[in-house]
């Protein structure tokens, strides 16, 4: 039994990681969870919190470093809660994702899956096309930053490595206006002030700006538009989100445009997509590119065959599988989102897709008492992965594969596992995918594939 107390200084090596990210340093049987480290880091640690069976601590000294420790090339790393990883080897990241997945799958879904590599990104620098700034206020002006890790408290930044750069110019014109028209930060402790968020996108074909706020009524709305348009000339679209509420939510319930479009055009693929602030839509064009191609290949529809998309947000995978399918049928709960998929599949020209707008528990269980049988259901839950009306659905409608795509592997090995024992489906192929370079997260492609009635 270890007798390891808070404060205690500990040295040791770290030989593994956490799912989060941190390094494991074994410490008298027990685990030290030390983040910022790196495999084969030999530290000193302190000991800042102490549990029955595991504990956290905080590098003190890095005194012989890993071979996969690299040098940070963020000023704002670790401060900004942002990245894991800006001080790994990209090498070594892929290595640990993929053990990550591995051990969610084998630990939590008692799988016993074939990994391969992970995918890796084409490029770790500027990949996301998404970006959701706090905005606050340092020493009277006006700041947008991202949260320090396991806090509120905003770390300023004006640029960041994995952002595409006209996030961070347009996220700069807002603070030019908020100061020039004395625009007050919202209050998460009182409920007061008007400025929440920033939120921008970025695509192909242009740029949008959606402030997040504690009502619609947004002042000086053409300094707005003139500042953005300085700083970012293919901005689209500038709308405004109200959030009212006291909730750690992020959007409001809509979206209004201030000024230029509502939707922000993009393409994946050979399809064009529009989408509004509301909508899902994965945040590397690249990798997402690459997991739908695995997607339809899991699938493995020919016109003969119905394929239903739960989670199915703008349609961006119902498109790629009513390409392949006799029919293809998408459920999504956002009813912005619902009309995005049902203007991208018209523009698209495709007639044997269909969308409901819907929870997916309740459109999956309609669409099975009206008595479609799909011979593929595709699962792209949020973070928490399927409800129980979601797998009971499935489960009474019987397709001979489901194709789940997870942003929380341990979801997808917990979910795989309630279809694998109620439902006789079992894993025959995993792929990952680096959807987000230097953070913790990963994306999973997993096709599970039910028993023949004989065999069940």
């Amino acid at each position: 039994m270890s007798e390891l107390r808070k404060n205690d200084r500990i040295m040791g090596v770290i030989d593994g990681y956490t799912a989060e990210g941190m390094g494991v340093l074994r410490h008298e049987g027990m685990a030290v969870f030390v983040p910022g480290t790196a495999r084969g880091d030999r530290c000193a640690v302190r000991a800042v919190k102490v549990l029955k069976n595991r504990a956290y601590g905080r590098v003190e000294e890095v005194l012989e470093p890993s071979p996969h420790r690299i040098a940070p090339r963020c000023p704002a790393f670790p401060r900004c809660g942002g990245c894991d990883f800006q001080h790994l080897s990209y090498e070594e990241e892929l290595w640990l994702k993929r053990r990550r997945v591995e051990d969610a799958l084998r630990r939590l879904g008692g799988f016993a899956p074939e990994v391969p590599p992970v995918v890796p990104a084409p490029q770790i620098d500027g990949y996301r096309n998404k970006a959701v700034f706090p905005f606050g206020r340092v020493n009277g002006r006006a700041v947008c930053g991202f949260y320090r890790s396991r806090s509120h408290d905003i770390v300023p930044v004006q640029s960041c490595l994995i952002q595409d750069p006209r996030a961070c110019a347009l996220a700069g014109a807002v603070c030019r206006w908020a100061d020039e028209n004395g625009i007050s930060e919202y209050d998460e402790k009182t409920g007061k002030g008007f400025l929440r968020s920033v939120f921008v996108r970025a695509g192909e074909q242009g740029s949008q700006l959606c402030l997040i706020a504690r009502t619609e009524r947004v002042p000086a709305v053409e300094r707005l538009a003139a500042h953005c348009r300085a700083a970012c000339p293919d901005v689209t679209g500038i709308l405004v989100s109200p959030n009212p509420d006291k909730t750690n939510r992020l959007m409001g319930r809509t979206a209004r445009v201030l000024w230029g479009e509502e939707r922000l055009r993009d393409r994946l693929g050979k399809w064009e997509f529009a989408l509004s602030p509301l909508s899902f839509y994965q945040v590397n064009h690249a990798q997402a590119e690459a997991l739908y191609r695995e997607a339809v290949q899991m699938a493995g529809l020919d016109k003969s065959q119905t394929a239903l998309d739960l989670f199915c947000g703008i349609g961006t995978i119902t498109l790629h599988l009513a390409e392949q399918a006799g029919q293809a049928v998408g459920a999504e709960i956002v009813p912005q989102a619902v009309e995005d998929a049902r203007q991208n599949a018209a523009r698209a020209g495709l007639e044997n897709v269909r969308f409901l707008c819907g929870d997916a528990g309740r459109a999956a269980g309609e669409l099975a008492a009206e008595g479609l049988r799909p011979d593929v259901v595709v699962l792209d839950p949020p973070r928490k992965g399927i409800d129980r009306a979601t797998v009971d659905a499935v489960l009474k409608m019987k397709p001979a594969r489901v194709v789940y795509i997870a942003c929380d592997c341990a979801s997808l090995a917990r979910d795989g596992a309630l279809l694998r024992d109620e439902g006789g489906y079992q894993l025959t192929r995993v792929r990952a995918f680096d959807m987000f370079p230097r953070t913790a997260n990963v994306e999973t492609a997993a096709l599970l594939e039910r028993a023949a009635e004989g065999n069940a």
